[in-house]
C-alpha cells in the first residue's frame, strides 16, 4: 500500500470519530484498553457462571450422540432405577385370600431359602479365604524367621572377628589365609571341640517320657558334672605332660613313671623359684600343698594320698578327710566331717598365706564358694575345675549360702552375669563355647557357636549329634527364638529352635546341592509344624518346587512305566507319600504339568488325568506348531494314554472319558487347522459331540449335561469349527458345475438341504444347552447359517 492509501485510511477514521461525537445518545468511554479487558473478563466469568450445567449437558450430548446414544433417553432410565433389594420380602396379603397368602409364603419360602444359602456362601467363602491366608502367612513368616535372626540372644553379632578359618584339610595355595601352625591350632579346637562333646554325652540316661525330665533327674546332673570333671582333669594331665616333655631340662624327669612323678617335673617349671607363704613343708623339695592340688587337678587321687601320706605328721587330720574323700562315691564328705572341715577353714585358714592349702581344703569341704581362688586357679579351665569340684546336690539343710554353690546357681553366673563380654567372645570362641557346654548348658553353647559364621557347621553337627541321643531340649514351637526360655520350664532351662536352625543352615545350600540338603532335613522325619505337617515331607516338597530337581530327588518314570529310584529312596522305602505331598505342592502353585508327572510318578491316574484335562482344556483350539505348547503337552497326553492303554491303568470314568474326548478334539482341531475337512467332519460327526440332525438335538442337550466343565469351555470353538466346516462344504458344492450326469440336480439340492439343515440343528443346540457362550459365537453362527440359505 502506498502513501495515499495511507492518507486516505487516516481521513475516514477521523470522519468516523467526529459523527461519532455528535451522537448525543451515547455514553462517552474514557477506559483505556487495560480496563476494557478487566470489564470483559467479568463479564465472561458471570455468562459462564449461569450457563455452566447447559454447556455440560450440550457437550454430554455432543459427545454421546457421536456414539449413537440418546441422552434424554439414558437419563429416564437411570432416573426410573429402584433401590429396592431384589430378595426384598413380599408384601402380606389379606387373610381371606387363600391362594395369594400360599403363593406369598411359597415366595418368602423360596426367596429366604436363597438368601440364607447366599450368606452361607459368602460366609464360608470368608471362611476359607481367612483360613488359606493364615497358613501362608505362616509359611512366609517361617521363612522370614529362618531368614533372619531374632533379637534378644538370636541378635546378629556385627562385630569384626579376627577368627581362622577353621577347616579340616589345608586347602590349596591362595585359599586360606592361615600358615601351617594356625592351621594345626585350628585342628587341634575341632578335635578337642569333639572330644569333649563325646565325653559329655557319654552318660547313663534315666527312662523318661521326654528331655527335659532326663535332663533336670539329679542323677544325670551328677554324671555331667563328673564327665566334665574327668574332661577337665585329663586335659590337664596331657597339658602338664606336653609341658614337662617340652622343657626335660628346666624339668628334670625321673624316678618311677606316674603322676605323682609328673608333677614333681612340672613343679621345677612353675615354681622354679621358692615361693613365701606355702606352708606344711616339703616333700622331695616340691611343697606339700602345691603337690597335693596339682595331682587332684590331673585327677590322680591315688598320687595325691601318696604325698599326704608322706607329709601326714604336718597336716594333723587332713589324712583322715582325704582318705573319707577319696572312697566316698560321690566326692563328698559325711555332713560330720564336712562341718568339722568347715570349721576349722572358717577358723584358720580362709587368711591362709598357702593358696594351695586354701583351694584343697575348699575343693574337699565345698565351702567358701565367694573365693575363687585367683592365685592357683588363673585360667579359665582351672576356674571351671574348681567350681564344679564344688557344686552340691543334696540340699541337707545345714549348709550356709556361702557354703553351697547348686548347678543352676553355677549356670546363670556363667551365661546371664558373666556373659559373652566377660569371656572376650571374638578372639576365643571355643572357651566360651567350653564354658558352656562343660557346665551341661548344651543349647546356649550351640546357639552361640551358630551365630559365628565360620563355626556354624560345628553347632549344627554338635546339635544333630545331642538331638540323636534325646539330650536336646528343643522349643515347642517353630516360631520360637533360636534359645529361649518356655513358661513352666525350672529356671536356668533353655530350648533350642532345633527345626530352625537346621532351616537357617541348609538354605544356603538347599538350592544348589539339594542331595546334602536332604541328609540334614531327614533328622526332621518325626518333627511336626505349626498345621501338623510332617516337617521332612514339607522340606523335601519345597526343595524339590525350588531347585526343580525332580528326576534326581524323585526319581524318573522310564518308557515302559517302571519308576527310577531318586535321591529320595534312600531314606524311606515307601515314597509315593513324599512324592504325592510334593506333587499336591507343586499343584497348589500352579505347577500343573510338574504336578502331572509328579502323580505320575506316585501312580495316581486320578490325579494324573484330571491335571491333564486342566492343562489340554485351553490349548485344544489352538493351531498346533513345532514346540508349542500344545505340541509339548499334546505328545506328553499321548504317552500317558499309550501306556495306561497297554498297562490296563484306568481313572475314574468320568476323568477318563474327559481326557479321551480331549484328545479326540486335538485331532479333530488337528485336522481343521490342516484343511482336512472332510476327515475332520467324519471324526465330530464319530465322536457325537454336537447334533448333526434335528432329531439328535434333545438328545444331544441331554448329554452336554454330563461333560465336564473342560468339554464345555470348548464348545464355541466346537461348534464354530463345525460350522465352518459345513459352510466351505456348502461353497465347494455350490462352486462345482450343477448339472453333470454323475451328479443330477436331485443329488445336489438333496445334499444343499442336509447341509442347511445340520446348520440348524447347530444353531437349534447352541440356543438350548445351559451354557452360556460368547454373543460373537452366536452372531458367528447365524451369520453362516444365513449364508448358506
Amino acid at each position: 500500500m502506498d502513501t495515499e492509501g495511507f492518507g486516505e485510511l487516516l481521513q475516514q477514521a477521523e470522519q468516523l470519530a467526529a459523527e461519532t461525537e455528535g451522537i448525543s445518545e451515547l455514553p462517552h468511554v474514557e477506559r483505556n484498553l487495560q480496563e476494557i479487558q478487566q470489564a470483559g473478563e467479568r463479564l465472561r466469568s458471570r455468562t459462564l457462571t449461569r450457563t455452566s450445567q447447559e454447556t455440560a449437558d450440550v457437550k454430554a450430548s455432543v459427545l454421546l450422540g457421536s456414539r449413537g446414544l440418546d441422552i434424554s433417553h439414558i437419563s429416564q432410565r437411570l432416573e426410573s432405577l429402584s433401590a429396592v433389594t431384589t430378595f426384598e420380602p413380599l408384601e402380606p396379603v389379606k387373610d381371606t385370600d387363600i391362594q395369594g397368602f400360599l403363593k406369598n409364603e411359597k415366595d418368602n419360602a423360596l426367596l429366604s431359602a436363597i438368601e440364607e444359602s447366599r450368606k452361607r456362601t459368602f460366609a464360608m467363602a470368608e471362611e476359607y479365604h481367612r483360613e488359606s491366608m493364615l497358613v501362608e502367612w505362616e509359611q512366609v513368616k517361617q521363612r522370614i524367621l529362618h531368614t533372619l535372626l531374632a533379637s534378644g540372644e538370636d541378635a546378629l553379632d556385627f562385630t569384626q572377628e579376627n577368627e581362622p578359618s577353621y577347616t579340616s584339610e589345608l586347602g590349596p595355595p591362595g585359599r586360606s589365609s592361615l600358615d601351617s601352625m594356625e592351621m594345626v591350632y585350628a585342628r587341634q579346637n575341632i578335635s578337642e571341640m569333639w572330644a569333649m562333646v563325646k565325653q559329655m554325652t557319654d552318660v547313663t540316661l534315666v527312662p523318661a517320657s521326654d528331655a527335659l525330665k532326663v535332663r533336670t533327674n539329679m542323677e544325670v546332673r551328677m554324671e555331667f558334672v563328673r564327665q566334665a570333671l574327668q574332661y577337665l582333669e585329663q586335659s590337664y594331665k596331657n597339658y602338664t605332660f606336653v609341658t614337662v616333655f617340652g622343657n626335660l631340662h628346666q624339668a628334670q624327669l625321673g624316678g618311677v613313671p606316674g603322676t605323682f612323678q609328673l608333677v614333681c617335673s612340672f613343679l621345677n617349671i612353675k615354681l622354679p623359684a621358692p615361693v613365701p607363704g606355702l606352708q606344711d613343708g616339703e616333700v622331695e623339695g616340691r611343697p606339700v600343698w602345691a603337690l597335693i592340688y596339682y595331682c587332684m587337678r590331673c585327677g590322680d587321687l591315688t598320687a595325691a594320698m601318696h604325698v599326704v601320706k608322706r607329709a601326714q605328721h604336718q597336716l594333723g587330720e587332713f589324712k583322715t578327710w582325704f582318705q573319707e574323700y577319696m572312697h566316698s562315691k560321690d566326692r563328698r564328705l559325711s555332713p560330720a566331717t564336712e562341718n568339722k572341715l568347715r570349721l576349722h577353714y572358717r577358723r584358720a585358714l580362709r587368711n591362709n598365706t598357702d593358696p594351695y592349702k586354701r583351694a584343697v581344703y575348699c575343693i574337699i569341704g565345698r565351702c567358701d564358694i565367694t573365693d575363687n581362688q585367683s592365685e592357683v586357679a588363673d585360667k579359665t579351665e582351672d576356674y571351671l575345675w574348681l567350681k564344679l569340684n564344688q557344686v552340691c546336690f543334696d540340699d541337707d539343710g545345714a549348709s550356709s549360702p556361702q557354703d553351697r554353690l547348686t548347678l543352676s546357681q553355677f549356670q546363670k553366673q556363667l551365661l546371664e552375669d558373666y556373659g559373652e563380654s566377660h569371656f572376650a567372645v571374638n578372639q576365643q570362641p571355643f572357651l566360651y563355647f567350653q564354658v558352656l557346654f562343660l557346665t551341661a548348658q548344651f543349647e546356649a553353647a550351640i546357639a552361640f557357636l551358630f551365630r559365628m559364621e565360620r563355626l556354624r557347621c560345628h553347632a549344627v553337627h554338635v546339635a544333630l549329634v545331642m538331638f540323636e541321643l534325646k539330650l536336646l531340649l528343643k522349643s515347642s514351637g517353630q516360631s520360637a527364638q533360636l534359645l529361649s526360655h518356655e513358661a513352666g520350664d525350672p529356671p536356668g532351662i533353655r530350648r533350642l529352635n532345633f527345626v530352625r536352625l537346621l532351616m537357617l543352615y541348609t538354605r544356603k545350600f538347599e538350592s544348589t546341592d539339594p542331595r546334602e540338603a536332604l541328609q540334614y532335613f531327614y533328622f526332621l522325619r518325626n518333627e511336626k509344624d505349626s498345621q501338623g505337617e510332617n516337617m521332612f515331607l514339607r522340606c523335601v516338597s519345597e526343595i524339590v518346587i525350588e531347585s526343580r530337581e525332580f528326576d534326581m530327588i524323585l526319581g524318573k518314570l522310564e518308557n515302559d512305566g517302571s519308576r527310577k529310584p531318586g535321591v529320595i529312596d534312600k531314606f524311606t522305602s515307601d515314597t509315593k507319600p513324599i512324592i504325592n505331598k510334593v506333587a499336591s505342592a507343586a499343584e497348589n502353585k500352579g505347577l500343573f504339568e510338574e504336578a502331572a508327572k509328579l502323580y505320575d510318578l506316585a501312580k495316581n491316574p486320578d490325579k494324573v488325568l484330571e491335571l491333564m484335562n486342566k492343562l489340554l482344556s485351553p490349548v485344544i483350539p489352538q493351531i498346533s506348531t513345532p514346540q508349542s505348547n500344545k505340541e509339548r503337552l499334546k505328545n506328553m497326553a499321548h504317552s500317558i494314554a499309550e501306556r495306561y492303554k497297554a498297562q490296563g491303568i484306568s481313572a475314574k470314568k468320568s476323568i477318563d472319558s474327559t481326557f479321551y474326548l480331549l484328545l479326540d478334539l486335538i485331532t479333530f482341531f488337528d485336522e481343521y487347522h490342516a484343511g482336512h475337512i472332510d476327515r475332520a467332519f467324519d471324526i465330530i460327526e464319530r465322536l457325537k459331540l454336537v447334533p448333526l440332525s434335528q432329531d439328535c438335538v434333545e438328545e444331544r442337550v441331554a448329554a452336554f449335561r454330563n461333560f465336564s466343565d473342560e468339554i464345555r469351555h470348548n464348545l464355541s470353538e466346537v461348534l464354530l469349527a463345525t460350522m465352518n466346516i459345513l459352510f466351505t462344504q456348502y461353497k465347494r458344492m455350490k462352486g462345482t458345475s450343477p448339472t453333470t450326469p454323475t451328479r443330477p440336480q436331485r443329488v445336489m439340492e438333496d445334499r444343499d438341504s442336509h447341509l442347511r439343515s445340520q446348520a440348524r440343528a447347530l444353531i437349534t443346540f447352541a440356543g438350548m444347552i445351559p451354557y452360556r457362550t460368547s454373543g460373537d459365537t452366536n452372531a458367528r453362527l447365524v451369520q453362516m447359517e444365513v449364508l448358506m440359505n
